[in-house]
C-alpha cells in the first residue's frame, strides 16, 4: 500500500514540475534573453536540477545574481553568447532594448528607445505576468494539499491487517525527521523501475542493468523494515549510491510525459495486485477462521474415549435446588469448544468473591457433550456448580416451533451451504464464504433466543460467549436496574459505526418503516437478561414472527446480532463500556489501558485467541487461563 501512495505523490510531482517548468521557467528564461530590462524590478528565474540523492528539487535564481560566465546556447549552431552586464547596465540606463538575432551568430544589438507608452504596456504586461505567475502557483498549491488530505482520509479507510507499515500519507510522517532513510529509499526504488523500463524500451541495456542491480541491492537493504532504526547499517550508503545510478538515468532518459505515463501504469498494475491479494487473504482468513487445528480436535476425542471407558457417565450428580435457585449468579454458556469454555469459567471463578454461590449452565452438542462433561468432572471449578446439557435433549426445540431450525432444515438452505457448483471460491468474493461458517448452521447460535425456555425457573441471567475472558467479579451486574428493560448489553456505535443501517436492508420497506438507521447497535457476548420482562414481552414471540419474514434472507444475512438487533429494539439498557471491551478477533490497535481495565474482553471475529491467526500482543489475556500443565493438554500437544 506504501508504494501505491509513493506512486501517487510522485506522479503529483512530476505533473507540477511540468507545469510550472514548462511554461513559467520557459517565459522567464526567454524573456531575460530578450533583455526585458528596463523594468525596475529584478526578474527572478525558478529553475528545477536533481539533487545527488535522486530527488527533484526546486530553485530561485535572480537575474541580478547571474554571473558573467553564464552563457545562452544557440539552439540553431549551438554557439554561445555572453551576457555582457556593462551592455546591459547601459541599455537599461538608456531606457533602451537589447534584440536576439538567431541567423548565423548569437548577436545582441541595442535598438532605439521605445516611446513611453509602449514603455508602460510593458510594464503593465510584466505586472500581469507576474500575478498570473502567482495565481498558478497558489492554484497548484491549493491542488496539492487537497490530494494530500483526500488521499490521507481515503488512508483511513484502508482495509489492511497490517500496522506500522510505511506509507507517506499517514500523519506520523509529517515529521520530517521520520524515517526519512527508509522514504527516500522506498522512493528510489519506485523511480529506479521506473527509469529501467524506459532505458530497455529505449535499448539501454547497460543502464537497464546498472538500475535494477540497485533496485534489488535496495530491496535487500530495507526488508520488512518500518523506521530507519530497523535498516541496515549500509542503508545510507546504498541510498547514495542508488542516487547516483538515478541522477544519470534522469540526465539521459526524463522526459516528463514519458516519465509521469510509466508512473501511472505502474500505479495502476500496483492497484490491481493488492485488490488481487485483499481478496485472496480475506479468502484464506475466512477458511482458516473455520478450520479446527489438530491439537483442538484431539482433545475432545481424548476426553471422550476416557469418559465411556472409565465409566464416568454415571458421576457428578448435581444440586438441582442450586441450578433452579434464583438467588444464586447464573451463567450460561452455549458452545462446542471444551478449551474455549474451561477458559470462560476459569477467568471467571479466578474474580469470584463468593464462587459457592455462582452456577454455570453450558449447553453444546451432542458430539461434544461427553466430552464438555467429562472435562469439568475431573476439572471442577473451586465451589462453583456446573450443569452439561446436550442441545438434542430439548424436545421442545423442533421445527414446528422453531423458525430457524425450519429454515435450517429447507432444500433451499441446503442448496445454499452445499452445492457443489454453488460460488464459494475466491473468483467469488468473501462474502459468500464468510456466511458458510459452520457457527450460522448450529443451533447452538440461536439458542440465546430461547432462554426463558431453557431456565424456566430462572428470573436472571449472565449470557457468555466462549470467545471472551472475565478479568473482575461481575457479580455487580445483578445488581443493575435494567429500568424495565429485557437485555443489558454494552452499546457499540461510536459516530456513524456499528449502528442499524450497518446490519440490515434499509432498501426493503418492512425494514426502513419499523426502525432508524441510525439507532446504535449493541454487543452480544455478555449481556444481561432479565426473564420476567422477556416473558411478559414475549421476545420469543417476535424473534419469530422477523424470522419468517426473513425465510428468503433479503432482510439481513445470516448470524444472530441483526436479528438480536430487531428482537430487541427499544428494549436495551446501556451497560458502562468498561463491562465489556470488544475487538481483540479482528482490530490490532485497540487501547491496551482500557483492555486492561475492563471486566470482560471480547475476541470477536475471525483472529481467535486459540488459532494461530489470533493477534500476539492479546493472546497472554487468553492464554494465562489455560491449564496447559493439564494431562490431557500436554497428551494433544496444546502449549502456550
Amino acid at each position: 500500500m506504501g508504494f501505491v501512495m509513493s506512486c501517487c505523490f510522485l506522479l503529483m510531482l512530476l505533473c507540477f514540475a511540468c507545469h510550472v517548468d514548462g511554461r513559467y521557467l520557459e517565459q522567464s528564461i526567454f524573456h531575460a534573453k530578450k533583455g526585458s530590462f528596463a523594468d525596475e524590478e529584478d526578474i527572478k528565474i525558478i529553475a528545477t536540477y536533481s539533487h545527488s540523492s535522486g530527488e527533484v528539487r526546486m530553485g530561485i535564481v535572480r537575474m541580478k545574481d547571474l554571473s558573467n560566465s553564464w552563457a545562452w546556447e544557440n539552439p540553431v549552431d549551438g554557439n554561445h553568447g555572453r551576457i555582457n552586464s556593462l551592455l546591459v547596465e547601459k541599455t537599461m540606463s538608456n531606457h533602451s532594448e537589447m534584440r536576439f538575432d538567431g541567423g548565423s551568430g548569437t548577436q545582441y544589438r541595442p535598438v532605439p528607445p521605445s516611446s513611453p507608452l509602449k514603455l508602460k504596456r510593458r510594464m503593465m504586461r510584466q505586472e500581469r505576468r507576474v500575478l498570473r505567475t502567482a495565481e498558478l502557483l497558489q492554484q497548484g498549491k491549493e491542488k496539492d494539499d487537497q490530494m494530500v488530505e483526500s488521499a490521507i482520509e481515503r488512508s483511513k479507510n484502508l482495509d489492511t491487517t497490517v500496522k506500522g507499515k510505511y506509507s507517506i500519507w499517514r500523519r506520523d510522517y509529517e515529521n520530517p525527521n521520520s524515517d526519512s532513510t527508509l522514504k527516500l529509499m522506498r522512493d528510489q526504488i519506485i523511480m529506479a523501475k521506473a527509469y529501467a523500463t524506459i532505458a530497455k524500451s529505449k535499448n539501454n541495456t547497460s543502464l537497464y542493468s546498472a538500475l535494477m542491480k540497485r533496485s534489488r541491492e535496495s530491496h535487500q537493504v530495507t526488508g520488512e523494515a518500518s523506521s530507519d532504526a530497523e535498516l541496515h547499517s549500509s542503508a545510507l550508503d546504498q541510498a547514495k549510491a542508488m542516487g547516483h545510478i538515478l541522477s544519470l538515468a534522469k540526465d539521459q532518459l526524463y522526459d516528463c510525459l514519458t516519465v509521469a505515463r510509466k508512473l501511472r501504469g505502474m500505479l495502476q498494475s500496483t492497484e490491481e495486485n493488492v485488490n488481487a491479494l485483499k481478496k485472496k487473504s480475506a479468502f484464506l482468513t475466512q477458511l482458516a477462521a473455520k478450520t479446527v487445528p489438530i491439537p483442538l480436535h484431539c482433545l475432545p476425542l481424548q476426553l471422550t474415549a476416557d469418559y465411556y471407558f472409565m465409566h464416568y457417565a454415571n458421576k457428578g450428580d448435581l444440586d438441582i435446588e442450586k441450578i433452579e435457585d434464583p438467588s444464586l449468579y447464573h451463567y450460561s454458556i452455549f458452545s462446542d469448544n471444551v478449551l474455549a469454555t474451561s477458559v470462560v469459567v476459569n477467568s471467571t471463578m479466578q474474580h469470584a468473591q463468593e464462587p459457592e454461590k455462582h452456577v454455570f449452565h453450558i449447553v453444546t452438542d451432542k458430539l461434544n457433550f461427553a466430552a464438555m462433561k467429562m472435562w469439568f468432572l475431573v476439572n471442577p471449578p473451586a465451589k462453583a456448580t456446573v450443569q452439561v446439557e446436550n442441545i438434542d435433549e430439548f424436545t421442545w426445540l423442533n421445527s414446528s416451533y422453531c423458525s430457524v431450525l425450519r429454515q435450517l432444515e429447507s432444500a433451499r438452505i441446503k442448496e445454499y451451504y452445499f452445492k457443489a457448483n454453488h460460488p464459494s471460491s475466491l473468483s467469488a468474493g468473501t462474502e459468500n464464504l464468510k456466511y458458510r461458517n459452520p457457527k450460522y448452521l448450529s443451533m447452538l447460535n440461536h439458542l440465546r433466543f430461547y432462554l426463558p425456555e431453557v431456565y424456566p425457573k430462572l428470573t436472571k441471567i449472565l449470557f457468555l460467549d466462549d470467545d471472551i475472558v472475565v478479568q473482575k467479579d461481575l457479580t455487580p451486574l445483578w445488581s443493575v436496574d435494567l429500568h424495565g428493560m429485557v437485555n443489558g448489553a454494552v452499546e457499540t456505535c461510536k459516530e456513524s459505526f456499528h449502528r442499524f443501517d450497518k446490519y440490515l436492508n434499509f432498501s426493503n420497506p418492512i425494514i426502513s418503516e419499523n426502525f432508524d438507521p441510525g439507532a446504535c447497535g449493541w454487543a452480544y457476548g455478555m449481556n444481561m437478561f432479565d426473564l420476567k420482562e422477556w416473558k411478559k414481552r414475549k421476545i420469543t414471540e417476535i424473534y419469530h414472527r422477523w424470522q419468517d419474514m426473513n425465510e428468503d434472507r433479503t432482510l439481513w444475512k445470516l448470524g444472530t446480532l441483526p436479528p438480536g438487533l430487531i428482537t430487541f429494539y427499544n428494549l436495551i439498557y446501556p451497560l458502562d463500556r468498561r463491562w465489556h471491551v470488544l475487538g481483540l478477533g479482528y482490530d490490532p490497535a485497540l487501547n491496551l489501558t482500557e483492555i486492561e481495565n475492563a471486566a470482560v474482553i471480547h475476541y470477536n471475529g475471525n483472529y481467535k485467541p486459540w488459532l494461530d491467526l489470533a493477534v500476539s500482543k492479546y493472546k497472554p489475556y487468553w492464554s494465562k487461563y489455560v491449564m496447559f500443565d493439564n494431562p490431557y493438554l500436554r497428551r494433544c500437544n496444546i502449549s502456550e
